[in-house]
């Protein structure tokens, strides 16, 4: 029998986590990129992290900066920057982790499943051909294969990478 280890995720499955301060979204100070809090990338308008608790490897989370509920609130500056975001996040994921696809969801309210509601945000779930992961189905348990620093430190140098040059 193999054993699959997983145990970071403990707190989660028991429902012991601390709950964070103030909004997942919202990352305190103002760092562009910050391990702790798994922030891969932050500018004026948007946000990219790491989901703390993924459906799969390189499960990320991108965000308006800008704390709102709603597509229809976002300005057509933060809609642009989204779609911008949207088209990298899935650049890196595919450079990096070699998914053969990609799930990308975004559920607008409660009642739409989204599990923090008053901040609108994307998910990207990288997914691999044939990997259906069976203990998700049988045990309502999920296997992540490489831990999430790991993928941090995987990721992390590309997002940089996003950030415009500093003015001379």
């Amino acid at each position: 029998m193999k054993v699959l280890w997983a145990p970071w995720r403990m707190e989660h499955v028991l429902g012991t986590t601390a709950r964070a301060q103030g909004c997942l979204f919202e990352p305190p100070d103002t760092a562009v990129q910050d391990k702790s809090q798994l922030l891969l990338f932050r500018d004026e308008l948007t946000v990219v992290l790491l989901n703390r608790f993924p459906y799969a490897n390189g499960h990320l989370l991108l965000a308006p900066r800008r704390h709102l509920a709603d597509l229809t609130e976002l300005t057509p500056q933060e809609n642009s920057r989204l779609m911008a975001m949207l088209a990298a996040c899935c650049t890196i994921l595919r450079r990096h982790l070699h998914p053969d696809g990609i799930n990308i969801g975004l559920n607008l309210g409660a009642a739409a499943g989204a599990g923090i509601a008053d901040h609108l945000h994307f998910h990207f779930v990288p997914r691999w051909q044939d990997d259906h992961n069976f203990m998700t189905v049988c045990a309502e348990v999920r296997t992540i294969p490489q831990h999430i620093e790991r993928t941090f430190d995987l990721l992390a140098p590309d997002f940089l990478d996003l950030m415009p040059a500093p003015a001379p």
